[in-house]
């Protein structure tokens, strides 16, 4: 039998609004896959861990706090520090139009904005995770 698509769903930052990131974890959850939600504010070190930890094939970070040009980048950073490049690392919540090009140039995957479908989140990692 195949290990399910396991996913970190994280909170990087001061950002203490989870509504999203709940929801998240719940629309992939019931696509079949694990979910991990690490919980608020945690720093790129503890999101990382959690990845390393837990062998994840996906790091979902979603934020609102605005700081999402320096925390999502430190998070494929460590992840690369760390040999795990090929975990997929995605990221939702509000984030300007024309910060997603910078943040794919760091290795963001992509951008789901507030009003995507949870369905091509889905879609989307299942489309990507590259498996055995």
């Amino acid at each position: 039998m195949e290990r399910k698509i396991r996913v970190i769903v994280a909170k990087p930052g001061l950002d203490g609004h989870d509504r999203g990131a709940k929801v998240i974890a719940r629309a992939l959850r019931d696509a079949g896959m694990e979910v991990i939600y690490t919980g608020l504010r945690q720093t790129p070190e503890q999101i990382v861990q959690a990845a390393l930890q837990e062998d994840a094939d996906v790091v979902a970070m979603s934020i609102l706090s605005g700081a999402h040009n320096h925390l999502f980048p430190r998070v494929v950073e460590l992840l690369k520090e760390k040999g795990a490049e090929d975990i997929l690392v995605f990221g939702g919540g509000v984030i300007p139009e024309e910060d997603i090009p910078f943040l794919k140039s760091k290795g963001i995957a992509e951008v789901f904005g507030p009003g995507t479908p949870t369905s091509a989140t889905v879609e989307f990692i299942k489309a990507h995770v590259k498996r055995g």
